[in-house]
């Protein structure tokens, strides 16, 4: 039997509803009232940021990109990150955050925030947001709240308040 490889390609409106059975089964339905789905409701993903994960035909992960602004500046939060139980453990995860990195910083954005535990994210370039410079709309545990700079000194020009950015 020959092994399937994995295969990472931008999220399409396509993609939506399995990724809402991969996050339905990952987080539960107490997702909806996290304070970083707040922030996405009702905004579309970038698509050209998001990227799910198949091996074969089968979707076993998938990340979302959606634009925010903290204060004036923009900035990009990233998330909810979802990796099939069966798949996880293999760098899936690692690989769609990665990609949506590399995406986003040759697409010219300077600053990812999101809400996750650092010693998983500081291996791509995530640190803690210092106390007191970035507050989301609801409650956020401030030793989740991490951010990566895709451009030096991006968190220094973000302003206090991160709010969502309404659809075109």
């Amino acid at each position: 039997m020959a092994a399937l490889s994995l295969v990472l390609t931008p999220q399409t409106v396509d993609d939506l509803a399995a990724i809402e059975r991969l996050d339905e089964h990952a987080f539960g339905p107490g997702r909806f009232a996290r304070s970083a789905y707040r922030l996405r409701e009702g905004v579309e993903p970038d698509y050209s940021l998001s990227f799910v994960a198949r091996v074969g035909t089968l979707l076993v992960g998938a990340n979302r990109i959606t634009a925010i602004r903290c204060g004036e500046a923009p900035a990009l939060l990233l998330g909810p990150l979802t990796v099939d139980p069966a798949f996880r453990s293999g760098g899936i995860g690692e690989a769609l955050v990665q990609k949506s990195l590399d995406a986003a910083r040759a697409a010219g954005h300077a600053l990812v925030l999101l809400v996750g535990d650092l010693p998983y994210y500081e291996k791509m370039g995530f640190r803690r947001v210092p106390p007191g410079k970035i507050t989301f709309i609801g409650p956020v545990d401030p030793e989740r709240l991490l951010y990566c700079e895709l451009v030096e000194g991006a968190l220094d020009s973000a302003g206090a308040k991160v709010r969502r950015v309404r659809a075109r």
